[in-house]
């Protein structure tokens, strides 16, 4: 190995570390100002980092963030874990019948990256201009379906936390007026929750869902035919070959 290329090798090897370094700060400095707070973190070495914080410290973690320097709002949304119905009521008469047992509403196993404990989840993600380092948190969502609001903190939350409570039923205590942005004003349930009936393909299934005809036997063994003497048109068998 040449002095040139491993000198370069040596400061590849020295920028990550510093990059590490700094991720494990930013989760050093949210850690010390929210304390017991903090519920599980992940950091992904020159890529990511991950802080999941108890539902009460919400509201904390994002003074927190922007107090360190995070001050690049990028969203706030939620998560439905839940593993979806199978079939959504458009299962045809040729797919395999589901057994009762397997199709549950069970939560699969683990959260994603930091973990989670609740069907629903919160999630937000903020960056350091200066650091160039971003922050996901998350944050687990009990039976209430309630946290605190960044809009106070994050003014651009705002929407983002609406459509949240819209399309999953997420309420943000202190918010300054959750109302719909996308959907009627009397429209009933939250899309985007995973057992959310999609009852329109129950009249109108998804494109490809479509009644099929099975081929009569006689044109299927003329088909198939066609189909083998093509193909040992094309592949002819060696002169002598049984």
């Amino acid at each position: 190995m040449s002095e040139e290329t491993a000198s370069g090798e040596t400061a590849v090897e020295e920028a990550a570390s510093a990059v590490d370094d700094a991720r494990d700060a930013a989760v050093a400095a949210i850690t010390e100002a929210l304390g017991d707070g903090v519920v599980e973190t992940h950091v992904d070495p020159g890529q990511d980092v991950w802080i999941r914080v108890a539902n009460a410290s919400w509201q904390d973690a994002a003074a927190a963030a922007k107090a360190a320097g995070y001050n690049y709002f990028s969203y706030v949304s939620a998560i439905d874990w839940m593993i979806a119905p199978e079939g959504r009521y458009e299962d045809t008469e040729f797919d395999d019948p589901i057994e009762e047992s397997e199709n549950t509403t069970k939560l699969p196993e683990g959260s994603g990256v930091a973990g989670g404990d609740t069907r629903f989840q919160v999630l937000a993600r903020v960056e350091s201009p200066t650091q160039h380092i971003g922050i996901t948190f998350k944050a687990d969502l009990a039976d209430d379906m309630t946290i605190g609001t960044w809009s106070d903190i994050f003014p651009g939350a705002d929407w983002h936390e609406r459509e949240a409570w819209e399309m999953y039923g997420v309420t943000f205590a202190g918010h300054p007026g959750l109302r719909k942005i996308y959907l009627p004003g009397d429209f009933e349930g939250n899309p985007l929750r995973k057992d959310f009936p999609l009852l329109a393909r129950t009249v109108k299934p998804w494109p490809g869902v479509v009644d099929i005809e099975e081929i009569p036997e006689q044109l299927e063994a003329q088909l198939e035919a066609e189909v083998m003497a093509a193909f040992e048109a094309e592949n002819p068998s060696p002169e002598g070959s049984a």
